[in-house]
């Protein structure tokens, strides 16, 4: 058998495997994939390494300082059983910090999923359905020119008690803070889907199956999906980043989860009180917001640049 015969059976390489070497060139998204993956398995098998009760009071250690600190100051107070050291009243700050981080992470990955459900449905609808583009774009439009900030405060002054009396204290908050961030972060995502849409039904493929009588639905579902897969990716990114910070946000003005459920706000929140003697304890907290909203913001850069065919050389 020739090598041309050889190379016309070959199995043709997946689109996808082109998107990996592309966004592998983008060292920030490495970077921030490699540190989105460092940091989700921190808090997730952390607690399971690093047995230590978060809520636990010990009053006997309270205020004792990272090891590191030791250097700085002489006469500071270090453990090497606490490598974060402890709050005001005695509790761990490394368990806080994980326990914090599922929480934070759960809230953003769920409302990110949320926001990009109403989104692309909404763009998708908007962008197919003629009659549906004006109502939906105006529908959007008004959103958008909302305050956001002040309009997830109003529903947490509403809403906290009615859902924490119902769902209990940590979940009716996790449902609360989730849907509000869900519901005032779909625009972006609908406004770029819509567009994708408008101009993929134009396309050649698009029409020839309407013309031999495709249904809307599967036309959506099969042939209009697929395509625009690419911004809802890089938007489900910039989603998760936008819901953390968010999140982080509603906790540090002390209307997020109770005071004995720590996120990464929360701890935040906490420790401006004592921050000029003890700043380590807000260095920890706001290096785990920070470094996490960048590392996916690089990702989302990183999958932009990857899923542009042009760039592929596609």
């Amino acid at each position: 058998m020739t090598d041309n015969s050889m190379d016309m059976t070959a199995k043709p390489r997946n689109q996808w495997w082109d998107v990996w070497d592309q966004f592998k060139t983008h060292k920030g998204a490495v970077f921030g994939l490699g540190f989105l993956i460092f940091i989700t398995l921190f808090c997730l098998i952390g607690p399971s390494l690093w047995n230590v009760d978060p809520g636990k009071l010990d009053i006997r250690n309270k205020d004792v300082r990272p090891i590191y600190m030791a250097i700085f100051d002489s006469g500071a107070k270090v453990s090497w059983a606490r490598p974060m050291g402890t709050d005001n009243l005695g509790r761990d700050i490394m368990a806080n910090i994980m326990q914090g981080g599922r929480i934070s992470l759960a809230v953003g990955w769920t409302a990110m999923v949320l926001a990009l459900l109403i989104g692309t449905t909404i763009g998708v609808l908007a962008g197919y359905f003629k009659r549906l583009d004006g109502i939906l774009m105006r529908f959007t439009d008004l959103v958008l020119a909302l305050p956001l900030l002040p309009l997830l405060l109003v529903m947490m002054l509403l809403f906290r008690d009615p859902l924490r009396a119902t769902f209990g204290p940590e979940q009716g908050i996790f449902i609360l803070i989730v849907t509000g961030i869900g519901i005032t972060s779909w625009m972006q995502t609908a406004r770029i889907v819509r567009g994708d849409v408008m101009a993929i039904k134009e396309r050649e493929f698009v029409l020839a199956a309407r013309s031999i009588g495709t249904p809307a639905r599967r036309m959506i579902t099969r042939h209009l999906l697929p395509n625009v897969l690419s911004p809802i990716m890089v938007s489900a990114t910039l989603g998760l980043a936008t819901a953390i910070i968010t999140e982080s946000a509603l906790s540090f003005l002390g209307l997020g989860f109770p005071s004995d459920f720590p996120t990464w706000g929360k701890i935040l929140f906490d420790s401006v009180d004592r921050m000029t003697a003890f700043p380590e304890r807000v260095i920890w907290p706001g290096l785990a917001i920070s470094l996490t909203v960048l590392a996916v913001n690089y990702i989302g850069d990183g999958l932009r640049d990857a899923l542009d065919p042009s760039i592929r050389g596609l």
